[in-house]
């Protein structure tokens, strides 16, 4: 795998036996460090610290900025405040999804835009055959690593190794110059799990620093290193997205269920026109839960039919390490979306009765307002 991408952080990977690395979209990551269900349940129960450091940043900046933003993007970025975080969509005209993303608000007319690792490129360029007069980009990738800190315990974790006060800070919002393991950073409550906890964008050259002392201080809180597959779990118990799956150029945020972060009166947007014409006419398809009641868990595109004949088709699909339930999720048509609709899917080649059911699989119940990011981050 010597042609693939590595983060800051793949030299400290071998240091936990049992580490599993696997190709991700032209990224070398684990997959896990000591087994898929035992790393879920750590994030379930405690937490667990992801290096995402492969997702791309972008600065926007300049007098124009936020009306570049408010017309590339499907949320409102006139609502924001400097310190506050948004999850967004960038669409095609036909309403089809470049990416899912969040956008940062640094100060007035500066952002940071945090991008799938995937479309960085596919991105980049979407953006700048759109620039307008008065907006600069810059590209911060690779001079900024990421992770990710997860579970009930992320607060008092990360509160042993900095002096900010962690706990004030809501959802969705974040300390600029926070100090943490001794580095200047950007401190985020957001994440993709589905429970509270933090994002950490830090300097690429300080990233290992960062990594060990929240692993240090995590030792009597039952930390553990994270890897993809739990992400990925973790993510779809939440129903949080993810780009390629749940979201697509052919799949469209009204079709994937995240159409409240998209403000059609907010004004004109790439995709306004189409997204306003399915809202009226209403989403041919859906996306929606399904449990399957027979002996067989659902994958990625197996083919699923209501009353004989096929109605779409799994995005996601696996037994719940939460549950122990053998979960997707599911685009299809709109006829067959209540809950209870009887179902069948396709596993090697049998039909088997599945139905419709509510989601999000997993909701952590809050004694505080915590976030659940819808950004895939994938």
């Amino acid at each position: 795998m010597s042609d693939l991408l590595r983060t800051p952080l793949f030299p400290l990977y071998q240091q936990y036996e049992g580490v599993r690395c696997i190709d991700f979209g032209g990224w070398e990551l684990p997959v896990q460090f000591s087994g898929i269900q035992k790393e879920h349940e750590a994030v379930r129960e405690r937490a667990g610290l992801f290096d995402v450091s492969h997702m791309g940043e972008f600065t926007v900046q300049g007098e124009q900025a936020e009306a570049f933003l408010q017309q590339m993007t499907t949320n409102d970025v006139t609502t924001l405040v400097p310190g506050q975080a948004q999850y967004t969509l960038m669409c095609y005209p036909d309403g089809g999804v470049v990416d899912d993303l969040l956008v940062y608000k640094l100060e007035d007319q500066h952002y940071m835009l945090v991008v799938n690792a995937s479309n960085i490129d596919k991105d980049w360029a979407w953006l700048q055959e759109h620039l307008i007069p008065g907006v600069s980009m810059t590209n911060d990738s690779e001079q900024t690593a990421l992770l990710a800190l997860q579970g009930p315990l992320a607060v008092d974790i990360i509160g042993k190794v900095t002096a900010t006060d962690v706990s004030t800070i809501e959802p969705f919002r974040f300390v600029q110059d926070a100090e943490v393991c001794g580095v200047k950073l950007l401190l985020s409550r957001t994440g993709y799990t589905g429970e509270d906890g933090f994002e950490l964008y830090v300097p690429a050259d300080q990233a290992a620093a960062v990594w060990n002392g929240l692993m240090q201080a995590g030792e009597g809180h039952g930390l553990v290193p994270t890897g993809l597959g739990a992400r990925d779990t973790l993510r779809f118990e939440a129903r949080l997205p993810l780009y390629g799956q749940e979201l697509s150029a052919t799949i469209s945020p009204l079709e994937a269920g995240v159409g409240m972060f998209v403000k059609l009166n907010a004004g004109p947007f790439i995709g306004h026109e189409a997204l306003l014409q399915q809202k009226n006419d209403g989403p041919a398809r859906k996306l929606v839960g399904i449990e399957v009641l027979e002996r067989g868990i659902p994958r990625p595109h197996y083919p699923i039919y209501a009353e004989g004949v096929q109605i779409g088709e799994v995005t996601t699909g696996t037994q719940s390490p939460t549950l122990k339930r053998n979960l997707g999720l599911a685009l299809i048509d709109s006829k067959y979306a209540a809950l209870g609709t009887p179902l069948e899917i396709e596993i090697r080649g049998k039909k088997l009765k599945a139905e419709v059911v509510k989601t999000p699989f997993h909701k952590r119940t809050r004694t505080s307002k915590t976030p659940t990011q819808g950004a895939d981050q994938a």
